[in-house]
């Protein structure tokens, strides 16, 4: 109980929230409720924590109670190797991190054959006890450890085993490992040179590069880190050795010790730092770095993720989608204005085959036989060769239609899985590329979650974080979006409806078995005929789960079930009719804390369905800017200094945002052009999916490099 008041307490103030908020939401989160269950119909009780501070509370109680958990692992094999007294149990109490509790362990924890463990092994112990203690003359004590069975055969050998023991012993010492590790952060230089791979690459920047530990930017650690594990750096950290070494003066060597005494210290303590503790807290330094610079992708993966996804859908249009490649061509996809696939065709514009007016005539006939309305370009290989084929393409029709350039990251994940070959088994994996490219036109949450959330490409150094907190983070972001929109029960796929709180991967399949066999739904309460999907899985659900077309308003919006009641009362108190939800000037202003007592209800629940019954279901991506539509093309050679454009945000990353203006190449806005004011990072001001009018600075065509700033 201590424990858990502990860790709310913690998490309290980590948050900047009251303890009673975090205690309410823990038991919450303990009872098996979902966070976008808690975030949406819990509000009362968490005094409306919001889903992003209930996914970091949930992050921050495994965190802790894992930590609890060590805590008293740690204290338990002390207690069991008799050597806890009162100021380790202090000390073990007081730790605030894992590291805190592993400087504590330390000194006590098995250890392979060292050369200290040797030394103990040969009887030294006593001697180095006694050097530590100011022992006046130490050859002279180091006699009486000699030993030819052991190889202590002369006065040197004793010594130089008592300084290995004493070596090991400051090193592993709990005060001075804290006080030089704090003095490493503050002075400590993070450097890097070219290695044994170094030549022309991308890690160039950092051949010859130095900067301040503490100054060190998440960005930089990444790709250093990287660049080291592939040959290209030698990454070390630089610190001058005489602060640590001071330090450890401080703590083993008084001034009032013998001479002889302070050299063979002395000898200890620079053999111990340079052999042990410096390179033990270099480790441990770096892998803290690394931790906090995996936080922050972490969080701009996440961010960006969720850019991407709710992305505004574009409804009504009839789309061609069209997969961009070379020698094997250019894959087609017709799809209507529900997604549904109408005909795939491959042409061959681009080279080598170049057969650009038998490709023009098919491209033709299938706008106009389909009546499509919009092109969509995935911008991978022969993007540039498609987009302008294209282009002349629409400049010869006789009626408007328009092109736009889509991310297509993942989109061949998509095509190669169990899921795209269940989908369409007839098509081959190009064109299975293309439908997707359309469809997340339409609806870019409904396609994208059909992809592992690593494919879809949108952050900085996916590949070097810790893959598994990767998957967690995203699909907490992916499910978090899918729950925002919601879900339309009567078309969702089995990916769409697996992402829904409370849903599984079986119970996803068996809503979708059951609609297939008896129709659409017509009500939620029919969900709970559903196999396998019982009480608990239906309250966690149900309000995320819309149906258009139901007789029962309240089914089609955000309403929890559970909440039906309290609407329908609200119904009568307000004297409107059914009739006249969905229209905002039908509803009349509402007294909130009065009707709240009135109908006995928490007031944030009475404003959420205030919301509904002013426009029920509403889709949040409504206000998402909309896909930049094009009819003609640039090149990258036609881009010219002070040319101003529209843009779209494909990618945030901690130095600034990456923009599609049309070009093939994105161009790149510094977090210093971003705005007139001072920006602490690129995603306080934008995000992807943005739409910007941009002037491009400078361009570089050789490197295919864009530089861009922001019109304000």
């Amino acid at each position: 109980m201590i424990r858990e008041e502990r860790i709310i307490s913690r998490i309290a103030g980590e948050l900047k929230l009251a303890a009673s908020q975090i205690a309410k939401a823990v038991t919450l989160l303990d009872e098996g409720n979902t966070v976008p269950f808690i975030a949406r119909y819990r509000k009362e009780a968490t005094e409306g924590m919001d889903d992003e501070q209930l996914r970091l509370l949930a992050e921050k109680l495994s965190l802790y109670r894992n930590l609890e958990k060590t805590r008293e692992d740690v204290a338990r094999i002390l207690t069991e190797a008799a050597v806890l007294t009162p100021e380790l149990a202090s000390a073990i109490a007081a730790a605030a991190t894992a590291t805190e509790l592993e400087d504590i362990y330390r000194p006590y924890r098995p250890k392979k054959r060292t050369r200290a463990v040797i030394a103990r092994e040969k009887g030294l112990e006593q001697l180095a006890e006694a050097v530590l203690k100011g022992l006046e003359c130490p050859e002279s004590e180091a006699k009486k450890y000699l030993n030819e069975e052991y190889g202590v055969l002369t006065e040197e050998d004793a010594l130089a085993g008592a300084r290995d023991i004493i070596a090991e012993m400051l090193a592993d010492d709990m005060q001075p490992r804290r006080e030089i590790r704090k003095l490493i952060f503050e002075h400590g230089l993070l450097t890097s040179s070219g290695g044994k791979e170094a030549k022309e690459s991308s890690f160039e920047t950092y051949y010859n590069f130095s900067e301040p530990l503490r100054k060190a930017q998440p960005h930089r650690i990444l790709a250093m880190n990287r660049g080291e594990k592939e040959g290209f750096l030698t990454v070390k950290i630089s610190f001058p050795d005489e602060l640590a070494i001071d330090v450890l003066k401080k703590y083993y060597l008084k001034e009032d010790f013998v001479v002889g005494a302070q050299r063979e210290i002395a000898g200890a303590i620079k053999d111990g730092w340079k052999r042990l503790l410096f390179p033990s807290l270099e480790r441990e330094i770096r892998g803290e770095m690394t931790e906090r610079a995996e936080v922050q992708a972490l969080k701009i993966f996440k961010l960006n993720l969720r850019g991407l996804l709710l992305a505004a859908p574009v409804s009504g249009k009839r789309i061609l989608g069209l997969d961009p490649g070379y020698r094997s061509g250019c894959k087609l996809a017709c799809v209507d204005e529900t997604g549904k696939l109408l005909e795939t065709a491959v042409i061959y514009p681009t080279p080598p085959q170049s057969k650009k007016e038998a490709a023009a005539a098919a491209v033709k006939r299938l706008i106009k036989e389909y009546d499509l309305n919009l092109v969509a370009i995935g911008n991978g290989t022969a993007c540039r060769e498609s987009e302008e084929f294209i282009a002349e393409v629409i400049a010869e029709l006789e009626y408007p239609i328009e092109y736009t350039v889509v991310s297509e990251a993942g989109a061949s994940v998509y095509s190669a899985s169990k899921l795209g070959k269940a989908e369409f088994p007839e098509l081959d994996v190009a064109e299975r590329s293309a439908i997707s490219i359309a469809r997340r036109v339409q609806d870019a949450l409904a396609e994208l979650v059909k992809i592992d959330p690593k494919a879809i490409g949108v952050g900085q150094y996916q590949h070097d974080v810790n893959q598994k907190r990767l998957l967690e983070s995203l699909d907490g972001v992916v499910e978090s979006c899918v729950n925002q929109v919601g879900v339309d029960l009567t078309t969702a796929s089995t990916p769409l409806l697996e992402r829904v709180a409370g849903i599984n991967k079986t119970i996803a399949a068996n809503i979708v078995a059951y609609r297939e066999e008896n129709g659409r739904f017509k009500s939620r309460a029919e969900l709970k005929k559903v196999a396998k999907l019982g009480p608990a899985a239906f309250r966690q659900c149900a309000g995320f789960l819309r149906i258009p077309e139901a007789k029962n308003y309240l089914d089609r919006s955000a309403v929890h079930p559970e909440s039906y009641a309290v609407a329908e009362e609200l119904m009568r108190l307000l004297a409107i009719s059914p009739a006249e939800l969905g229209s905002p000037q039908a509803i009349p202003e509402v007294d909130i804390q009065a009707a709240a007592a009135k109908l006995n209800v928490g007031a944030p629940t009475l404003r959420d369905i205030l919301a509904e019954f002013k426009k029920p279901g509403r889709d949040p991506r409504e206000d998402a800017p909309k896909p930049v539509f094009k009819k003609g093309v640039l090149q990258l050679e036609d881009l010219a200094e002070g040319m101003e454009l529209t843009g779209v945000v494909r990618n945030v990353v901690d130095f600034g945002a990456f923009v599609d203006i049309g070009v093939h190449q994105d161009g790149l806005i510094h977090i210093s052009r971003l705005s007139e004011k001072f920006v602490r990072h690129p995603l306080d001001v934008v995000q992807v999916g943005d739409v910007l009018r941009v002037r491009v600075l400078a361009v570089d065509v050789k490197k295919k490099r864009i530089a861009l700033t922001c019109i304000i």
